[in-house]
């Protein structure tokens, strides 16, 4: 029965009447968030808009709670088994790159002794001088194509509902502009769930959830409310290119306040939120 109603309401969205491809994008009233969605790419059929509020990431010794909304946007094609291949946001902007402030950040951290001297100097008087806010600002991967979306798992409560590669970017003026955990070639790959986890131990199994289904735009528009997206199995490596032609004495440094790397099974990523999906045909027929 449960699998029939979850047909049924994917199937209600299809049957949408179908509009012409908009040249330009400005959806209005119900549909106003998807103006990103990728309408100039043909085989998108559903726009997708998820904005999560509250959750965390932790990643060895550090927790980062999720304080500001971070939102990921595109269009979604259609395939067989649920999945559904993603295309990346009108605008390029895929995921927000929303800086979240790492609790502690550089707070009392005081320069190796096997540093050079000036260096030591020079880290420990940014110190001093109250340089410790840090942020962490997580990235796509790679191509956004390489996102995946399952909206059968998702319904269900099983299996990965949302693959991301992930990359983690630390910012401070002392770490420069290129300090991240996991690159475009090799990302943090994280397999959420709204179901339960099978992480290797010491963590164990915690359990997401699809919230709340509701309909609106005239059935164009799904929406899942009061959800949350997990897993527990993720491994993340050491931290690269911090504090720019000194990430050889910085890297390390970052790598031991942070506890990384850090193998699968000692880390935990929850996003808590709102998914929004919408047929292309509701969203063009809002437009202005």
């Amino acid at each position: 029965m449960r699998k029939l109603l979850i047909f049924a309401a994917f199937s209600a969205m299809m049957l949408v009447p179908s509009q012409a491809l908009a040249s330009s994008h400005h959806p209005t009233g119900e549909f106003a968030q998807f103006a990103e969605c990728p309408l100039n790419t043909p085989a998108v059929e559903f726009c997708i808009y998820s904005e999560s509020n509250g959750g965390f990431f932790e990643m060895g010794a550090k927790t980062v709670p999720l304080e500001n909304p971070v939102i990921l946007q595109g269009g979604l094609e259609v395939a067989g088994g649920g999945v559904t291949p993603f295309v990346a946001a009108e605008n390029g902007e895929t995921l927000s790159k929303t800086p979240q402030p790492v609790p502690g950040g550089l707070l009392g951290i005081v320069a190796p002794e096997w540093w050079p001297q000036w260096l030591q100097s020079w880290f420990n008087e940014g110190i001093n001088n109250g340089l410790t806010g840090v942020t962490a600002t997580v990235e796509v991967a790679g191509s956004p194509s390489n996102i995946k979306v399952n909206t059968t798992n998702l319904l269900l409560e099983k299996g990965t509902a949302l693959s991301l590669p992930a990359k983690i970017k630390l910012s401070n003026s002392l770490l420069g502009s290129n300090c991240y955990i996991g690159s475009n070639s090799s990302p943090i790959v994280i397999d959420f769930t709204s179901g339960e986890t099978a992480p290797p131990p010491p963590n164990e199994p915690i359990h997401g959830s699809k919230g709340t289904l509701e309909f609106g735009g005239g059935g164009a528009i799904l929406t899942l409310s009061g959800g949350a997206l997990v897993n527990n199995s993720f491994a993340a490596p050491g931290a690269h290119g911090c504090g720019g032609l000194f990430s050889f004495f910085i890297d390390p440094l970052v790598n031991s306040l942070v506890g990384l790397p850090s193998p699968a099974g000692t880390n935990t990523a929850v996003l808590e939120g709102k998914l929004q999906t919408a047929a292309r045909s509701g969203v063009e027929a809002s437009e202005e």
